[in-house]
């Protein structure tokens, strides 16, 4: 797996034109713009853990059944740094650097001290965000990055907490029907409280203005640890509700505030606590508070939502679930290049769950009733004593990850997920659709060929969920066939087409669709008579 995992990837800045086999819709006009790790050792130092690397983002722009490839390293201040040291000098999660060598480690160490929580890193390297007519790379920390998408050019830093009070912030934003940005991010030990912040940034401002000058805290949930606030990477929406999942997967702030000191990453200072509960926490969006009953379940660790909706009185949400935090261990670099099948085997395997949950509990039912009473699903939601409430999931499908759906369909309900099929690797092998209403699935996969997260573009004046296309970047480890987009009708699952691009393309993580007519993305791809001029050149394509 060394070509994937252990070989920094050289950008491609200028436009390259794929060699497209097959038939591209001919509605399909925009570009996919992605977002993942590319760059993994810097002079003579490494990063420990995958998730670590440096952000490489790159594209595909479609137009006219003919497909542009680029990609280019996110300057961030990160990047500068480490490049203009030659060495890792700005620390990651799973890696903690050193600066200075020549100074005094323990002078380090208090001026780190000195502050409530070290400055985090901008390598934005986890997904794009798209916020009024601006688009940003993202990550988990308090930085995002605006970029130009045309030419992913690095444009400025913003931090998040000079206009909301969080120290971190999910990469997974919800849209509203408005094009609103709604987020969630966690407040440490701010006014002697750590708290999860929901927070809006408007998609129209007045003109000249930003909008994250105008985001909106809307609510707040109290932290069950003041110390040890939970890990999450996503929630969940519908119309009237966000649902956040209180994990036992937790981050120890004293441990973070000395980890510097005592030469360990902040990745080490996060633990699962497998005797603890997973806290359900539902904010309703009209009255901006949490509801008063205490919903639990198993303890379990979830990185990706997939969708959620109301239905009769009960809110229904799916997940990816986890038993335990092994998933984390499995992307240190370590694992992934020194023994790929033996290091890299998953203990936990990722399971899509559905839970349900009461809107409204009956203060008279029976303890150990159950209070769902919806047909469509045989999750249980069973009152205990105290005002609490045991969440029973249903389980949907196992070994599936990276799900994406129908966007149009968020918060609604819904039929189809599109994920990459995981089993006993971390890494995908497959990308599927997922019937949630008849169970029933259909598969893409091929020998050597490893799918990113596969994004669903619907089709203009699509009537049925699943009308439209999807799109993967695969990752070929067959040195005579290279990487690819891939794209699938989204009913069939049959390919359409596949662009192949002879570049070092990287497996990425999370990113979005842009559609022409959000913008002018003509001045992406050369002319017509550029590109003839480029069949004679290195863009040409490839035979």
């Amino acid at each position: 797996m060394d070509i994937i995992f252990g070989r920094n990837k050289k950008e491609q800045p200028e436009p390259v034109r794929a060699k497209v086999t097959g038939k591209i819709p001919a509605w399909l006009q925009g570009t996919l713009l992605r977002n993942g790790p590319g760059m993994h050792t810097v002079g003579e130092t490494r990063y420990n853990h995958w998730f670590d690397g440096l952000a490489l983002l790159h594209s595909f722009t479609i137009r006219d059944g003919e497909v542009y490839y680029r990609s280019k390293y996110l300057r961030s201040d990160t990047y500068k740094a480490n490049i203009e040291a030659n060495r890792i000098v700005v620390s990651e999660f799973g890696t903690m650097a050193y600066p200075d060598p020549c100074k005094n480690i323990f002078s380090k160490a208090f001026s780190y001290l000195s502050h409530t929580l070290p400055d985090f890193t901008d390598n934005c390297l986890i997904n794009i965000m798209k916020c009024g007519e601006d688009f940003f790379a993202t990550t988990e920390t308090n930085y995002i990055r605006r970029i130009n998408p045309q030419t992913l050019e690095t444009l400025e830093k913003v931090d998040y907490h000079k206009y909301v009070a969080v120290n971190l912030a999910t990469s997974h934003p919800h849209y509203d029907a408005a094009g609103n940005v709604l987020n969630m991010g966690t407040s440490i030990m701010d006014k002697r409280k750590t708290r999860y912040v929901m927070f809006k940034i408007p998609a129209t401002v007045p003109e000249g203005r930003s909008p994250l000058k105008h985001a909106e805290v809307f609510c707040s949930v109290a932290s069950r640890s003041l110390l040890s606030p939970s890990y999450y990477h996503s929630f969940g929406v519908t119309e009237n509700c966000i649902i956040f999942l209180e994990q036992p997967f937790k981050l120890d702030i004293l441990k973070m505030l000395t980890a510097y000191f005592r030469g360990v990453s902040w990745a080490s200072c996060m633990t699962f606590h497998k005797e603890d509960k997973t806290y359900i926490h539902i904010v309703d969006q009209r009255t901006r508070k949490p509801l008063p009953i205490k919903f639990y379940t198993d303890p379990m660790v979830v990185f990706h939502h997939v969708n959620a909706y109301e239905e009769d009185g009960c809110l229904l949400f799916d997940v990816i679930a986890y038993e335990d935090s092994s998933l984390y261990q499995l992307f240190y670099l370590a694992n992934l290049n020194q023994d790929f099948e033996e290091n890299s085997r998953l203990t936990s395997i990722p399971t899509l769950k559905r839970f349900a949950v009461p809107l409204h509990v009956d203060k008279n039912a029976d303890v150990g009733s159950n209070l769902i009473k919806v047909a469509s699903t045989t999750a249980r939601a069973l009152k205990e004593k105290d005002d609490q409430v045991y969440c029973q999931p249903e389980v949907l499908y196992e070994g599936l990850e990276l799900p994406r759906i129908n966007y149009a369909h968020n918060g609604r309900p819904y039929r189809y997920v599109f994920a990459a099929e995981v089993q006993w690797s971390p890494i995908p092998t497959k990308i599927l659709k997922y019937d949630v209403l008849t169970k029933a699935s259909l598969k893409w996969g091929e020998e050597h060929c490893w799918p990113a997260e596969p994004l669903f573009v619907p089709m203009p004046g699509a009537k049925d969920e699943d009308d439209g296309i999807i799109l993967s970047a695969i990752v070929s480890t067959d040195p005579q066939k290279p990487p690819f987009l891939l794209i699938l009708d989204a009913k069939t699952f049959t390919e359409l087409a596949r662009a192949s691009v002879d570049v070092e393309m990287h497996l990425d993580l999370h990113g979005l669709f842009i559609p022409d007519t959000d913008w002018d993305a003509r001045k992406q791809v050369p002319s017509r008579e550029e590109r003839d001029q480029a069949s004679n050149g290195p863009g040409a394509p490839q035979t």
